[in-house]
């Protein structure tokens, strides 16, 4: 019996056609380079007199730039499957202007040569990189379809000692803290948030559950004591029905690699909380909730994956 082929997601109509017209303009740009590199120079304001082996230079340049552009061309039939290939023009359209301004900073170079930066790389780097963003996504485990109520999702969920998160909620005011995934140094910085105010927030009669997307809760409990973390309750969600139920969905680019977030990852990384591996999906965005006998009594869904927001003060007790 034949397997079943293998489904893949096509990319939007307009990315492969960028990457087409990237393949055609490399081309075209690499065979002139090739077939007139005098002339090409000349029209970018360098004498070939300089030096005999501009031209010769110029050519072997030329013909690794329609290498690149036979590279788009074949990405461009599945560019979620070669995003490598679109990575690493990406990284030398952003490479090589970096390069450009320093040789012509020292004189190397004629700044007239920098028109060519319009065409050849900046043009390029905003569908190249929203290409990459397209073939990340696509990677990622989404979580499955259909809504979970919050009673199902308190009702699944359980520690490793078997009680259910419902049991918890159900006891006392909790303040359950979803996390994005366990590589994530804005989900360590968050632990170790919760481990210089567990005391705090035990001393106020307030539960604490942590839930992450682990495939147990053993393993999410020795994530957290890593961390300082000792006195809260873990549960593991792989198929994110709480996330799903506190309507937790998955970040744009903006809450994921927005300025915001770069700066909050500068700073998370200089008070020691480094990248892991990634562990879950990469684009779910956390939140951090007080729930009690299934009801939601107070919420905080993060704008931005840096978001930290004041752990003590939300699980402060309603009466």
């Amino acid at each position: 019996m034949a397997s079943e082929p293998q489904r893949t997601t096509l990319a939007p109509a307009w990315m492969r056609r960028w990457l087409v017209a990237a393949g055609v303009y490399n081309l075209a740009w690499g065979a002139a380079m090739v077939i007139a590199p005098i002339w090409t120079l000349k029209a970018l304001g360098v004498s070939p007199a300089n030096t005999e082996l501009w031209p010769q230079l110029w050519a072997c340049i030329g013909m690794i730039v329609g290498a690149y552009g036979l590279g788009y061309i074949i990405a461009s039939r599945d560019p979620a499957r070669h995003w490598p290939i679109v990575l690493v023009g990406l990284l030398g359209k952003i490479l090589g202007p970096i390069g450009f301004v320093d040789a012509a900073m020292r004189g190397h170079l004629p700044w007239s040569m920098g028109v060519t930066i319009l065409t050849n790389d900046l043009l390029w780097w905003i569908p190249f990189s929203m290409i990459l963003w397209h073939a990340a996504r696509t990677a990622q485990p989404s979580p499955p379809e259909g809504k979970v109520t919050l009673d199902a999702a308190l009702d699944a969920l359980h520690d490793d000692s078997g009680q259910s998160l419902r049991a918890s909620t159900d006891d006392r005011q909790t303040l359950v803290v979803l996390l994005r995934h366990s590589g994530c140094t804005f989900c360590k910085q968050t632990l170790a948030d919760l481990a210089r105010q567990q005391s705090e927030i035990e001393k106020a009669g307030v539960g604490l559950a942590v839930v992450g997307m682990t495939a147990s809760s053993e393993e999410l409990r020795l994530f957290g004591q890593r961390h300082g973390l000792v006195s809260a309750r873990f549960f593991a969600d792989p198929d994110r029905l709480l996330y799903r139920a506190l309507e937790l969905g998955r970040g744009t680019f903006l809450q994921l690699f927005g300025p915001r977030v770069w700066v909050g990852g500068v700073l998370a990384a200089a008070r020691g909380h480094g990248i892991g591996k990634l562990e879950g999906d990469g684009f779910q965005m956390p939140g951090a909730f007080v729930i009690h006998r299934g009801r939601v009594v107070r919420a905080y869904r993060h704008a931005t994956a840096s978001d930290r927001p004041n752990l003590k003060e939300l699980a402060c007790p309603i009466n």
